[in-house]
């Protein structure tokens, strides 16, 4: 059965239960209209910018956002058309670079810095929609005028190569958080689907998160190890963010956040932005994802490809995948209310950096659609406000705030990885 058709009656009971007519669909579309009026619908994450360098090696001319990009032959999930329909307001697009093995490589921060000046020439490109934001003035700025504030959000530590300098600079370039690290451990760092090396941060990693204080960048805990997590949330002024993650109750997976970090994340007014990938927010998905992969891997050990290719084919049509659907998300965000509190949800999607999303949000233009189903859920209207775009605009404000004080009592660091790191492993020896 097919999304609509499963909650069609359910909005229609609702509809006589409330007001004995049939009013309530257009009743929850006005809310939802309102509501993104005045707040503007902040995703946390957004990959477009990988499928520009990976597609068309970064010439805009060859991917027109302004067009409609369903119509080519593999359809992004991200048009200027979509995200007007789904009344964005403001997103990060996501600086995303590839890791190949632990610690990374020196090229990585050329490559950061191509896909940051990939990003500006997009906003350039499309200044009657989109504009530059580099704080949570110029968002709400930018959302009041009628454009779709753009962010940007490095995701993984690799792009800095242990330099705080490099750090710094890309700051200066105009990167507003960084994803502490990715799918591979640095040298400072464990991430959440890579062997742990540190048991969470070491101390140049302490330093890291120091400096992104200092500077006003928000500290990104996605990818991270639990531990990581801990880390950076007990050596972080500010309030940190999860840039594109889920509840761990909910789904077991690697890249989700357990409970005692979503009460601690809660208590430090920090926010986790609702990621949509499938086997993420779906426990059945994420164990057929699971016993495919091993099926994947018992196929390619013991046949030749072509013929591991075609049993992998007769597997799957015997194993079809389980649904996934918007209500899978809204579960998410039902448990990470319980645990950390209204105040600490945000929406970070990870279109274009994920497969096919959930039934009901597969592109960007469905945003209002998961609104919706919060308020028939009992959500309110201030709440659904918080989740859209105003808890991640009071972490920026804040994480502003902090920097605002700090950079009037601290000078930049000059502190090189392997020294600190020296130092604090001849403590631990002492």
């Amino acid at each position: 059965m097919n999304i609509v058709m499963r909650l069609c009656p359910r909005v229609l009971m609702i509809a006589v239960l409330a007001s004995g007519n049939l009013v309530l669909a257009d009743d929850l579309d006005t809310r939802v209209a309102t509501v993104l009026k005045a707040t503007p619908l902040i995703d946390g994450h957004n990959d477009l910018p990988w499928q520009y360098h990976r597609r068309v090696n970064n010439h805009l001319s060859q991917l027109d956002l302004a067009s409609d990009l369903t119509q080519i032959e593999r359809p992004t999930d991200t048009d200027l058309p979509r995200l007007r329909r789904g009344r964005v307001g403001g997103l990060f697009w996501s600086v995303y670079i590839p890791i190949e093995g632990y610690g990374g490589k020196p090229s990585a921060v050329q490559a950061v810095m191509d896909q940051i000046d990939l990003v500006k020439r997009l906003i350039n490109h499309h200044e009657d929609d989109l504009e530059l934001a580099l704080d949570a003035s110029s968002i709400r700025r930018i959302h009041k005028a009628g454009k779709i504030a753009s962010l940007i959000g490095m995701e993984g530590g690799h792009s800095i190569n242990n330099s705080l300098a490099s750090l710094r600079q890309l700051y200066e370039l105009g990167a507003r958080y960084m994803t502490l690290t990715h799918s591979k451990g640095l040298l400072w760092a464990d991430s959440a689907t890579d062997t742990p090396r540190h048991g969470g941060l070491t101390g140049f990693g302490e330093l890291v998160v120091l400096e992104m204080n200092r500077l006003g960048m928000m500290v990104d805990l996605s990818h991270v190890s639990v531990e990581t997590m801990r880390d950076a949330l007990r050596v972080s002024r500010a309030p940190v963010i999860f840039s594109h993650s889920s509840a761990y109750a909910v789904t077991q997976h690697a890249r989700n956040v357990p409970d005692d970090i979503l009460a601690l994340v809660g208590k430090k007014r920090g926010v986790v932005m609702v990621n949509y990938l499938t086997s993420y927010v779906s426990e059945p998905m994420r164990l057929y994802r699971v016993a495919l992969e091993r099926h994947q891997a018992m196929l390619n050990r013991d046949h030749e490809p072509d013929a591991a290719g075609e049993l992998m084919a007769q597997w799957s049509a015997l194993h079809p995948a389980p649904e996934v659907t918007l209500f899978d998300v809204a579960d998410h965000i039902d448990h990470i209310k319980a645990v950390a509190g209204i105040e600490a949800i945000g929406l970070g999607a990870d279109f274009d950096g994920m497969p096919p999303g959930p039934v009901g949000l597969e592109d960007v233009s469905t945003y209002p659609a998961l609104l919706k189903e919060l308020l028939i859920r009992g959500y309110s209207d201030q709440d659904i406000a918080k989740i859209a775009g105003e808890n991640l605009l009071r972490v920026m404000t804040d994480v502003e705030a902090v920097a605002a004080r700090l950079r009037t009592l601290e000078t930049p660091r000059d502190d090189l990885l392997h020294e600190i790191d020296r130092m604090h492993s001849a403590q631990k020896t002492q």
